[in-house]
């Protein structure tokens, strides 16, 4: 083991208790997006305490911040990405009290060693991964600027199997608000002067199933209404309806899109009613691969004793806005196991696992792995330039895989 690997090793061995306790109380306090008041203030005063600036609210979210070291040398900028978010009604059923605890730990473990090599360490804390009020953070932290100097992104998520796992594509998605407005009447008594806002909302859910027969697997459209009127006698004037579209790109996905908000269009006119169909938080977009950047993180999880489990390359289903960070810079968001056996995502299976033992032991290997995978491209600017072009090569190429 080099020397500054050693360094940062043992820095995590000696501090790693701070951060499992840090992430056990986040799990014992779940937040969700735009409310993750504790979260954001936990991880941002221990990384204060490192020697980080920190910057709090961040990109145009409360619970948003930035924690910055720069080196007096010379040298790359690395971001590490941290979730700390829950689901709700549920908790921690997706381990991010586990996932912001290890980028913060990785974080100050570089930057415990920065000085010597030179360069720039950062931790972006992400709020609303799992989307909701001013959800997806980091699709804000891209259009603010906030990764226009970053050369690559790291982060690692735990994982609801055995064994751990690479970066995975995945799709693209604009979450959507669909909303009509018409006029209100007496159901039985004078239905002529009504102007139905429902039968828009249905003919736009019938309109969308129909679009289907045309969409590839490459397509996932759904959603549901939310607000479809009153009163049976009284004909809705107003009705509301959440949409995800997803795509297995970015391009398509804007195609898509368009598509949709035709078919709102075609409803309005149809009824007479006025139509919405916008964004209510930021849009997703697809993760895009750096194997390259993966394969290095694979040497240090699998040296630290970990099983890597390959899977066939596919768009896996769901989504998540590092794939926003990954359009810009090199990014992973491997996979490490907290679990002994298979379980449920977003289940209280993995409420109870994100603060087991097994969790507590993988904010230090990730931890370990996600420094030592930054340290190595830090030390060596040539295999840097190359995983930026391995990058560059799948984001011009992603509308073909």
């Amino acid at each position: 083991m080099s020397e500054l690997k050693n360094q940062i090793s043992q820095f995590i061995d000696t501090n790693a208790k701070v951060y499992q306790d840090i992430s056990l109380a986040i799990h014992a306090k779940p937040e969700v997006s735009d409310f993750e008041y504790f979260a954001s203030q936990t991880l941002s005063e221990q990384l204060k305490k490192e020697g980080f600036e920190i910057e709090l609210p961040a990109a145009g979210h409360r619970t948003g911040f930035a924690a910055t070291y720069k080196s007096n040398k010379p040298g790359p900028t690395v971001v590490f990405l941290a979730e700390y978010d829950a689901l709700a009604g549920l908790g921690h059923g997706c381990g991010h009290n586990v996932f912001g605890a290890t980028s913060s730990l990785a974080g100050a473990a570089l930057k415990s060693v920065v000085d010597q090599i030179g360069g720039e360490v950062r931790v972006y804390g992400t709020p609303g991964e799992e989307g909701g009020q001013n959800g997806s953070a980091k699709g804000s932290f891209v259009k603010k600027g906030y990764l226009k100097d970053v050369d690559f992104a790291l982060c690692v998520h735990p994982g609801s199997g055995p064994e751990d796992g690479l970066s995975t594509r995945n799709y693209a998605c604009a979450p959507v608000d669909i909303e009509f407005w018409g006029k209100p009447a007496h159901a039985a008594g004078c239905p002529q002067d009504g102007i139905n806002a429902l039968d828009a909302q249905i003919l736009t859910y019938a309109a969308i199933g129909v679009l289907r027969q045309q969409l590839t697997d490459r397509i996932r459209i759904h959603g549901v209404i939310v607000d479809g009127g009153t009163a049976p006698n009284v004909i809705p004037e107003y009705t509301k309806a959440k949409y995800y579209i997803r795509a297995a790109d970015i391009d398509t996905l804007h195609e898509l899109y368009e598509k949709v908000e035709n078919i709102v269009k075609g409803s309005a006119l149809q009824t007479g009613c006025t139509s919405s169909m916008k964004l209510y938080q930021n849009l997703v977009e697809n993760m895009v691969l750096t194997p390259s950047l993966d394969a290095i993180y694979e040497k240090y999880i699998t040296e630290l004793g970990n099983t890597v489990k390959h899977v066939e390359d596919v768009v896996m289903p769901g989504s998540s806005d590092v794939g926003n960070i990954s359009q810009v810079v090199p990014t992973i968001q491997p996979h490490i196991s907290i679990t002994d056996v298979q379980i449920a995502g977003h289940s209280q299976d993995m409420v109870n696992a994100s603060c087991s033992q097994k969790a507590m032991d993988a904010i230090v290997k990730g931890a370990k792995a996600l420094a030592f995978t930054a340290l190595e491209l830090f030390e060596n600017p040539e295999e840097l330039a190359k995983v930026k072009e391995d990058h560059t090569w799948h984001v011009e190429h992603q509308k073909e895989n």
